[in-house]
């Protein structure tokens, strides 16, 4: 089975409520009338009703009526969720006067859902900037227990099977954080290992990149990858991570052998953990155009509940995808 079919048969087993902020964009309600088609979630749109019943008259959907629908300026929770906002972020100065204006912004409603228990995750940014549709996450879902970091990960499927599990690789961070410490370097290849394991159905083979391999070179940057290796190991021992490791190192198992032998992931990495996101970056999409690979993301991983950020060049299948793949996440976390 190819994997996008295996995380959708397990996001219509799980069948989570995803909710949609972008209830009024055309791409979104698309993908939204998919999903249900295909059983993949329970849909949560935000927006005005009218306007959404007169997008999906036009576009000839049928599906709507099988979703919930939320106005986020009128409903029956709107005094609830303003209580809760101020509540977490009274030390921040919020009083409630700015918690019922900012609460009937779609991207802080969908957040507060989940806060609330009403949503299991958000799939948005077909129409918004990354910081817009993270900043809410940050102040009412935070990062997940022992995270302090987001970071965004990419499923590479190559057209060699001779790589990670039959093509499969996670590429990460290749979407959000510029520069980690070790710590957070470290934190990323512990919420990559998860997103192996609970969106790609693997089991994690975790190399973290330098152009070192174990002490071949010496330098600071260096430095910062052995020591990050060392944090991930300690926080998360259930999981095979290694480093520093060369690419070549990591993934073709004859030199893996030569330049680290003894190594449990050297030559058979499925988790590639890039040193910053200069790197990671510009390795996924060399991979995704030289290569010729299929690049699914950025998943982000390290959040208490599943926030993903869409590229506002996203196709209506690109929505579709992170959907079934935001599914998938609320299941692991729970």
């Amino acid at each position: 089975m190819e994997l996008l079919d295996s995380i959708k048969l397990n996001a219509r087993k799980y069948n989570k409520r995803i909710v949609l902020p972008e209830g009024y964009e055309e791409r979104t309600i698309k993908a939204a009338d998919i999903a249900v088609e295909e059983g993949l979630a329970q849909i949560i749109l935000l927006g005005d009703p009218a306007e959404i019943q007169s997008h999906a008259l036009k576009l000839g959907l049928k599906n709507i009526g099988k979703m919930k629908v939320v106005d986020p300026k009128s409903h029956g929770k709107k005094e609830q969720y303003a209580d809760l906002m101020v509540e977490l972020r009274k030390n921040k100065g919020m009083t409630k006067e700015e918690a019922l204006r900012l609460i009937e912004d779609p991207l802080y409603l969908g957040v507060l859902m989940i806060k609330s228990g009403d949503a299991d995750g958000e799939v948005s940014g077909a129409d918004h900037a990354t910081g817009d549709v993270l900043r809410p996450a940050f102040h009412y879902v935070k990062t997940a227990p022992g995270i302090s970091v987001v970071s965004g990960a990419f499923i590479m499927i190559l057209p060699d099977k001779t790589f990670g599990d039959n093509g499969v690789l996670i590429f990460a961070d290749g979407a959000v954080h510029p520069n980690p410490t070790d710590k957070e370097l470290a934190e990323i290849a512990v919420a990559s290992a998860r997103t192996a394991k609970v969106i790609a159905g693997m089991e994690p083979r975790v190399a973290i990149l330098s152009f070192s391999t174990k002490g071949s070179a010496k330098h600071e940057m260096v430095d910062k990858v052995i020591s990050a290796t060392k944090i991930a190991q300690q926080m998360a021992p259930e999981f095979m991570i290694d480093g520093e490791l060369q690419g070549d190192a990591a993934l073709v198992e004859a030199i893996g052998k030569k330049k680290a032998p003894g190594s449990k992931i050297a030559g058979r990495a499925n988790v590639l953990v890039f040193p910053d996101l200069n790197c990671g970056n510009i390795a996924y999409k060399l991979v995704q155009r030289l290569a010729h690979a299929e690049a699914i993301g950025p998943i982000l991983q390290g959040m208490a509940a599943p926030i993903n950020d869409l590229s506002r060049g996203c196709s209506v299948n690109d929505i579709v995808c992170m959907i079934a793949i935001a599914a998938n996440q609320a299941a692991g976390i729970k």
